[in-house]
């Protein structure tokens, strides 16, 4: 009888050890996540959040180039400029980096405009505008100084006949807008912010 308490007691030790432990583990996830850096810039807030609300746009255009939609890539590209816009609007009173970054956000909204004016439902003619783009876009961040972001510069060499081509991504894993599901995993990360 003994015997059998003892076993008892041992097996209730190792089910609340194992309680303990998923308890210990489900509390720690919180604080790691909320623990994450902001995204800061040389941006105020107001302008930093801003731009983080132009590049999520940008990420929306890049997906809708994945999927190789162009009705969602004229829509995504409108929705670009109108946060191209607004960002230029802020940033008018901030004279220091206006100057800077104008020509930057003027490239984006000129682009994103192009890109909505394009009619082409394989959306080759439009990925051209989105190179571009991208280049703006890319310019931008470092002219910011952009930091905690997790924004990655992605490469593909083939785009273009073999010219290559650059793209941001909120995500490591390559999903290329150049050539769709043709080649979705052609490229590599380059630099991440």
């Amino acid at each position: 009888m003994r015997l059998i308490y003892i076993i008892l007691s041992c097996c209730l030790l190792v089910f609340t050890g194992c309680n303990d432990a998923q308890d210990n583990k489900q509390q720690s996830t919180p604080q790691s996540q909320t623990s994450r850096e902001r995204v800061q810039s040389k941006l105020s807030g107001e302008g930093t959040m801003a731009l983080m609300t132009a590049v999520s746009k940008y990420y929306a255009l890049k997906n809708a180039f994945v999927a190789t939609k162009a009705p969602i890539v004229d829509s995504t590209a409108a929705q670009l400029v109108i946060s191209a816009e607004n960002l230029q609007t802020l940033l008018q009173k901030d004279t220091v980096n206006y100057t800077i970054l104008k020509p930057y956000i003027d490239t984006i909204a000129a682009q994103s405009k192009m890109i909505t004016t394009i009619k082409d439902e394989s959306c080759e003619k439009q990925r051209l505008a989105f190179d571009v783009l991208s280049s703006a876009m890319y310019g931008l961040l470092k002219k910011v100084d952009i930091k905690n972001a997790g924004i990655y510069h992605t490469y593909c060499p083939m785009a273009f006949n073999d010219k290559g081509a650059y793209w941001l991504s909120d995500e490591s894993e390559i999903k290329n807008p150049y050539f769709g599901k043709k080649m979705l995993e052609c490229g590599e990360v380059t630099d991440s912010l």
